[in-house]
């Protein structure tokens, strides 16, 4: 994936545009540049055909065939379910792994199709109002319902126990690997109107997250991660670093805790894009240990990611967080880039 303006000009030159016409590409979520150190190049836009398919779009190309490999994996990622020519209309689907393919590459790929058809399960919500907020505040989600039945509809061909905000707790066979789901956090955040809002799920293995995908659904950012195999927020390779943002899942008190380092204190109010901007070193820490805590469906996804790019979360007491398949638990956490950083904020929460 291009990243650098060099390689920019270097695949302007190979496809005949000007370089701002693919800038753009490389600072969106739903454009890609892809070259090759041969001098091949393509440009890839997402998008959904009239038949109300997802598509990764090939707007231009040069030594690339239309099912390269970069090609299909980038549809993958974002949930596509065919490739196709803009100035041919000839379209390739996406295939999906074999049936004996690792989990965690079967469910990487579905995570990335259940994101993108709640999506648009959201997007069609809102058309009909079906998002709205009650006089009392509380956000009234009928969107969340469609929100879950799009992402169990994919995910559930796994055939793994998925957990998920929206159902009661799941029992889970022991020994056995686990799916937690949030179908859209951030529901507050829809009902006003005010981002970010996401989808968030979790491959689950002995307590530990091994698997995650975050897709913020208001600026189709996606973040992914997976154990011994890294982190990627829009398919470029992310790690944690301490910084002067940390976020909170709420207001601060008076005096927050936060990393020394820290000179701003950002609240979305979406906790799993909140643990990715610690992985990808937007955010220096997020924490509720000094709250009342978090369900395992708000923090496994973004976890999962964070774990990935070689963060940490540990518990109030010290010990490296293991996640259990009880929805209605509360957890409290601390998530910084390494030990020593969590440590510090743990002992200065007391």
């Amino acid at each position: 994936m291009a990243t650098t303006s060099a390689q920019i000009a270097a695949a302007a030159e190979r496809l005949c545009m000007a370089p701002a016409a693919l800038a753009a590409a490389v600072v969106e979520p739903g454009g890609r540049l892809l070259l090759d150190d041969a001098g091949s190049a393509v440009l890839l836009r997402r998008g959904w055909a009239d038949d109300g398919a997802a598509e990764a779009v090939i707007v231009s190309r040069a030594g690339v065939p239309q099912d390269h490999p970069a090609v299909l994996a980038t549809a993958a990622g974002w949930g596509c379910d065919r490739v196709r020519h803009q100035l041919t209309g000839r379209t390739v689907a996406v295939p999906e792994p074999p049936a004996d393919a690792p989990l965690v590459d079967r469910f990487r790929h579905l995570a990335s199709r259940a994101a993108t058809q709640v999506e648009t399960a959201l997007a069609l919500a809102r058309d009909v109002g079906q998002v709205h907020t009650t006089d009392d505040g509380g956000a009234v989600m009928a969107a969340d319902e469609a929100a879950h039945e799009a992402a169990v509809d994919v995910l559930g061909g796994l055939g793994v126990t998925v957990l998920s905000e929206e159902r009661p707790e799941q029992p889970v066979p022991p020994g056995r690997p686990w799916i937690v789901l949030d179908p859209l956090d951030g529901t507050g955040n829809v009902a006003a109107g005010l981002p970010p809002w996401a989808f968030s799920a979790a491959l689950v293995s002995a307590g530990r997250p091994i698997a995650g995908l975050v897709a913020d659904l208001s600026s189709g950012r996606r973040w992914v991660g997976a154990e011994g195999r890294g982190a990627r927020r829009d398919d470029v390779p992310v790690s944690p670093r301490t910084g002067g943002t940390a976020v909170l899942p709420g207001a601060p008190p008076r005096d927050p805790v936060v990393p020394s380092t820290a000179r701003r204190v950002r609240v979305t109010g979406c906790t799993a894009v909140d643990l990715c901007l610690v992985a990808d070193g937007s955010a220096a820490a997020w924490l509720d240990v000094d709250r009342s805590g978090s369900h395992v469906y708000d923090v496994a996804g973004g976890l999962a990611v964070l774990l990935a790019a070689g963060g940490v979360a540990l518990r109030a007491d010290g010990e490296p967080l293991l996640l259990e398949p009880h929805a209605h638990d509360l957890i409290r956490l601390v998530a910084a880039p390494d030990a020593a950083s969590a440590r510090e904020l743990l002992r200065a929460i007391g």
